[in-house]
């Protein structure tokens, strides 16, 4: 296993992971799009937080997966993870996370393992830094003193 995980995930945990992304998907909420996403991230304590993307009329207001799951586990008191799983319904290639939900990843740290899931359960396994080179993060705010 990776030297970025904070806690080391055994075949179980990465499979709880993936199997939570999917089920979270089919709670999504996408009337226009009709393109579920679903998200399970990994807090450094072992708990499992899953969001899925939540559509709106006024398309600019919508809420993609993966941030639906960070909100929710800083809700929760998290602010330390190791891993995240996306899913969509796309079968033939592997989807990774939007722009945006990878800049909001990264205010959480660079060393992420991002598996990014097919419907069937099959996984490629990455890494936030590799998916975001060269980010900005909380580290270019701190001013020297």
């Amino acid at each position: 296993m990776s030297e970025r995980w904070v806690i080391e995930a055994s075949r179980v945990e990465v499979s709880e992971l993936i199997s939570k992304c999917l089920q979270a998907r089919d709670m999504a909420y996408c009337p226009y799009s009709r393109f579920p996403v679903g998200a399970a991230v990994l807090a450094a304590d072992g708990t499992i937080i899953t969001g899925c993307n939540v559509e709106n009329a006024s398309y600019g207001l919508t809420v993609c997966a993966e941030r639906t799951a960070i909100q929710r586990a800083v809700v929760e008191g998290h602010r330390q993870f190791t891993a995240i799983a996306v899913t969509c319904d796309i079968e033939d290639r592997f989807v990774g996370p939007c722009g945006a939900c990878r800049q909001v990843l990264m205010e959480f740290g660079t060393d992420w393992i991002v598996y990014l899931t097919k419907p069937d359960g099959s996984y490629k396994e990455t890494s936030l830094s590799e998916l975001l080179p060269l980010a900005f993060s909380p580290a270019h705010l701190k001013k020297d003193k």
